[in-house]
């Protein structure tokens, strides 16, 4: 019974989503919420990656294409794609972003033994994006360090319009 319990507490869960052809995960702790893709309002002299602005509740939240973040191929929105509404903490404050993404599709429960750290070289996207790589049977899902995927100077627009907001 003991080796249950212990397994439970090192186990976490993660949301799955794929960008291109590959699949991707954010801690489920991090992720706030799952939408449809609605009305994007792009906000001028941001870099090409900051996809706009969506109204969430009243709320203004930045907006990131994680295709572009990562440099893939840019791709039509289509019925599947979503936005991730996901919580980054940042200097003692808890921020709101989202992530465009092509696809959600499920939530994963990964064992510490179903984890490893992320190989050094042959990664399509950046090593500091990566937080480690979780395997599922024969597929492998790149669990993106939330923290890191969302730079400080994108933080730092996020914190400058909540201010201007509040």
């Amino acid at each position: 019974m003991e080796t249950t319990r212990q397994t439970t507490r090192e186990s976490k869960q993660y949301l799955t989503f794929n960008l291109e052809k590959e699949l991707f995960a954010f801690e489920v702790l991090h992720v706030k919420e799952v939408l449809e893709v609605t009305r994007v309002t792009k906000v001028p002299k941001t870099p090409p990656f900051m996809a706009g602005v969506i109204n969430l509740r009243g709320c203004v939240v930045p907006v990131i294409d994680l295709r572009l973040k990562f440099d893939l191929t840019c791709a039509e929105q289509n019925v599947d794609t979503a936005i991730i509404i996901v919580e980054v903490d940042s200097d003692g404050e808890t921020l709101v972003i989202g992530a465009l993404v092509d696809a959600v599709r499920e939530v994963v429960r990964f064992d510490a033994s179903q984890i490893e750290a992320p190989p050094k070289v042959g990664m399509n996207i950046s090593g500091e994006y990566i937080g480690s790589i979780g395997k599922k049977g024969n597929d492998f899902i790149i669990i993106l360090d939330s923290a890191n995927v969302f730079s400080q100077k994108e933080l730092e627009y996020v914190k400058e319009d909540a201010q201007t907001n509040a």
